[in-house]
């Protein structure tokens, strides 16, 4: 998509689950072992600015750095229930989107309430949502991998100290 970097938005955890993550503290060390690449930096960012929904998260990142443009990234399966996501429109004319594709969830992403209300600012292609201003976004097809995080957790794949 030609980033300069990948934020990893390590969670305090999701208003819309009843059940919550494991301790915020070994999500962290999970996801910096499992992600080591130079331009992703795996942060608990919401948890310093004391934010839980992501409209408030992007509201405070463009105030404190108003010069960079950013591009929200997630998953084609949150697309598709993006709209029971608080301010969930405000979020999509505030930054470009990048919807990522996920196994299972290609068309009911792309028929979902949000991409149908938004179909008019979709652009082809992932790459090319880099310095456009939004409202703007994009359905990425990249490989898929179908273990999903269910699966891993249950298989304690995700706690630390284990692969």
């Amino acid at each position: 998509m030609g980033l300069d970097q990948v934020w990893w938005l390590v969670t305090p955890g999701n208003p819309l689950k009843a059940r919550q993550p494991a301790p915020l503290v070994d999500r962290m060390a999970r996801a910096r072992a499992v992600m080591r690449h130079p331009r992703v930096r795996i942060t608990a960012l919401e948890e310093r600015l004391g934010t839980r929904a992501t409209a408030d998260t992007i509201d405070r990142l463009r105030a404190i750095y108003p010069e960079v443009t950013f591009v929200w990234l997630m998953g084609a399966d949150n697309l598709v229930q993006f709209h029971r996501w608080g301010r969930w429109r405000d979020i999509l004319r505030s930054v470009a989107v990048g919807v990522l594709a996920r196994p299972g969830a290609g068309v009911q992403a792309r028929l979902s309430v949000a991409a149908r209300a938004f179909r008019v600012h979709q652009v082809d292609r992932g790459e090319t949502l880099r310095g456009r201003k939004a409202p703007v976004w994009a359905f990425v097809n990249l490989p898929m991998n179908y273990v999903s995080s269910t699966e891993i957790r249950a298989r304690g794949g995700w706690r630390s100290g284990h692969g």
